[in-house]
């Protein structure tokens, strides 16, 4: 049985039940379906390799961070035939996240609302799975680590947080993603403001130069941020990042617009909006930073990628890889293949 009539079997029962359940059932299944060898059957994307930040992905195709947020079934994804994993948000110490429900689907425009709240195990957990990983084992490809901060922690103390999950999960990463730009931890997203990101960039490349030193390896430094921006914090943004020789830039995370959305069952509620309503806001974000960037620093996009020619448009726009999320609930796994069929042309 193909992957495409599988999801399309599957998907009206993981439809009926509530999105976080659906999630916390899915993800176990294919980590057990991948320990079987079962998803060897699946298609994978031809190889189609491209060095970006001086690592090699066999394709452009990879998986944003937020499905696997304590990187408990990274063996799972990796069946899937992604040409990079990124997992987290991960922050300090554990959390429980925001209170439940926190997560509604609105299939009528193949978008998600979702307000988690970094609920994860903590970073020690989190580096323990990735270590037991046979993906982070064998080498088996890129993975991305995606740091954040604790709840509790003061803003004026974010950098603490962010430099505590740099130090111990630069050993294990093949690149770091620092998150600022998540709408579901209170006031993260002042970080994108001109002050604060110069003194946090500031810090987490000196941090990058000790580890690097100390571990006899340079791990990139890529920084995720919002679509709700305009062309002035684009401006501002970019300059930070090449002033900070910061290794990359993804774009976007999840919006806190309802304009697509309005009037639709769901669609008040709080949170971060991802799927196809992002998908132009996030193009005009990338188009922006590469007209501010030329080719001096890489773009990976992401945001509303829900078909092939989603993740043709996002490199036509300026974006060297794409990642997807949302567009995998609603499509099904054989997305990977098919976005990386119509980049590959």
């Amino acid at each position: 049985m193909s992957d495409k009539l599988l999801y399309a079997l599957t998907r009206p029962l993981l439809f009926s039940i509530d999105p976080e359940a659906a999630h916390n059932l899915t993800l176990p299944a294919l980590r057990r379906a991948a320990a079987l060898g079962l998803t060897r059957a699946f298609a994978k994307p031809a190889d189609d390799p491209r060095t970006v930040m001086g690592i090699r992905f066999p394709n452009p195709i990879g998986l944003a961070a937020g499905l696997d947020k304590d990187g408990a079934y990274i063996d799972g994804l990796a069946a899937l035939g992604f040409g990079s994993i990124e997992i987290g948000t991960v922050t300090p110490r554990g959390q429980a996240g925001n209170p439940k429900p926190r997560m509604f689907r609105l299939p009528a425009a193949k978008a998600i609302i979702n307000r988690m709240g970094f609920n994860n195990g903590g970073v020690d957990a989190f580096v323990a799975n990735v270590q037991a990983s046979k993906f982070y084992q064998n080498k088996e490809g890129v993975l991305g680590l995606n740091i954040g901060k604790n709840a509790d922690t003061p803003i004026e103390r974010a950098a603490d947080d962010y430099l505590e999950c740099l130090r111990k999960v630069y050993p294990f990463a093949s690149y770091v993603t620092v998150n600022i730009s998540s709408p579901n931890t209170k006031n993260l997203r002042q970080l994108q403001g001109a002050t604060e990101l110069d003194a946090l960039l500031a810090q987490l490349k000196e941090a990058q130069a000790r580890l690097a030193d100390q571990h006899k390896k340079y791990v990139p430094l890529t920084l995720k941020i919002a679509p709700d921006i305009d062309g002035d914090q684009v401006k501002e943004i970019a300059a930070a990042l090449l002033r900070h020789k910061i290794d990359g830039v993804i774009a976007t995370n999840t919006t806190l617009s309802r304009s697509a959305v309005e009037g639709m069952p769901h669609g008040a509620e709080a949170g971060g909006l991802s799927g196809a309503p992002v998908f132009e806001l996030s193009n005009r974000v990338i188009r922006a930073l590469r007209s501010e960037l030329g080719d001096e620093l890489p773009i990976i996009g992401v945001g509303g990628i829900m078909k092939g020619d989603d993740a043709r448009a996002k490199i036509a726009a300026g974006a060297a890889l794409v990642q997807l999320y949302s567009g995998l609930i609603y499509a099904g796994p054989a997305l990977v293949r098919d976005c990386a069929k119509a980049i590959a042309g």
